[in-house]
């Protein structure tokens, strides 16, 4: 039996799965999980201030090495569709392309490794999946919760792929081995409303907020480190919620959010952010600091056999070896590395979240390629 990636891919485009709606994505999967050999389990997690998630766990085989592959079905709403070509949940082959939404980010990826398993006797060893339907949005009932029950449940893992586009120029250009952390705070200054002709019967909270702006953002949070650029924090608003001239107001809201690197923690990140708040005069004004959501942790996966056996195979294809980065925003990523070393190896993504979404046949055809190689040579590594 084979399974054709593009195929698989141009059905998979065809269900609209916008989070959190599958819309028939993982039926599909199950179906096709099912007929090469996969016991596939269907998870619902619902709760924590978030929409009810279906999610999908797929195992086979019983010895061995075990691999994780992560991925997620659903994808950003196509927004104005008159921006489109044609229906973004319409697939289209055009120029070697294929268009939709969904085909970069991320549900090539899927349709690749789903291929590559073929390729693979049940007997090499064990192989998972472990596909969300929440990763665009919330990101409260899908991987996160996903993990831990395999935790729970005894399903570990010796390493583990997220199926991300990750390749920057060409295909196989980057690998991700880690990513920056995300920490995003508020901060209140509360003072007196007045008029601006009587400034000495109120207390302007503008000037303490100023001082508080300047002081998070002047100084260099660190250097950066062997895998990381430095930590940066920037400012995302100031809003007094004032439209006229002639009022002081009474409070205004600064919002921040830091990128970081692995030497630091939500909760060490706090505590300087506190200390530089706590550096300004406050002026008879009340200060107030609260976290904003909930902070992801950055992570770096151990370096290793596993990791040089994907760089080798890269660099084999490509005659260069591969860019170890950890680059761009969060990912799904940052829950598989609590429970073991994770890299992001997918496809080039620059049309990912835009109108008329696509990628290169080619480049699927090659992501099968390389999942298939990598597969094989995992698993011939014997025991971890």
């Amino acid at each position: 039996m084979t399974i054709d990636p593009l195929l698989l891919l141009e059905r998979l485009i065809a269900c609209p799965s916008v989070t959190p709606e599958a819309a028939g994505a993982l039926d599909l999967l199950e179906a096709e999980l099912t007929g090469i050999g996969f016991a596939v389990k269907r998870l619902r997690f619902e709760g924590d201030g978030s929409y009810p998630v279906d999610n999908l766990f797929a195992t086979r085989g019983e010895t061995g090495r075990r691999l994780l592959f992560a991925g997620h079905t659903d994808v950003v709403p196509p927004g104005d569709v008159a921006h489109w070509t044609t229906d973004p949940f319409t697939p289209r082959i055009a120029d070697g392309k294929i268009y939709g939404r969904g085909a970069a980010d991320m549900k090539s990826g899927i349709a690749a490794f789903v291929a590559a398993c073929v390729a693979i006797p049940p007997e090499a060893g064990i192989i998972q999946l472990a596909i969300t339907n929440d990763e665009e949005a919330d990101a409260i009932n899908g991987t996160e919760k996903l993990v831990r029950w395999m935790h729970d449940n005894g399903h570990g893992f010796d390493f583990a792929i997220v199926g991300e586009p990750s390749s920057t120029e060409n295909l196989g250009d980057s690998i991700k081995i880690g990513r920056r952390g995300s920490f995003s705070g508020k901060v209140t200054v509360t003072g007196t409303q007045g008029h601006v002709a009587y400034p000495h019967k109120a207390n302007n909270p503008l000037p303490v907020l100023a001082a508080i702006a300047t002081a998070l953002s002047s100084e260099r949070i660190d250097a950066g480190t062997a895998h990381f650029p430095a930590s940066n924090l920037e400012l995302t608003s100031i809003d007094v919620g004032n439209p006229v001239s002639n009022v002081i107001p009474m409070s205004g809201i600064l919002r921040f959010n830091i990128r970081y690197n692995d030497l630091w923690t939500p909760e060490t990140l706090a505590g300087w952010v506190r200390t530089r708040i706590e550096g300004v005069e406050a002026n008879q004004t009340k200060i107030d600091f609260e976290i904003a959501g909930v902070p992801s942790r950055s992570f770096l996966s151990p370096l290793g056999t596993d990791i040089d056996t994907l760089s080798a195979i890269l660099a084999e294809r490509n005659g260069k070896t591969p860019e170890l980065s950890t680059g761009g925003g969060t990912s799904d990523a940052r829950f598989l590395a609590q429970y073991g070393p994770v890299v992001e190896c997918g496809l080039v993504g620059p049309s990912m979240h835009k109108a008329d979404e696509h990628i290169a046949v080619s480049d699927l055809t090659g992501l099968t390629e390389i999942y298939t190689s990598f597969m094989q040579r995992f698993f011939a590594g014997g025991p971890a």
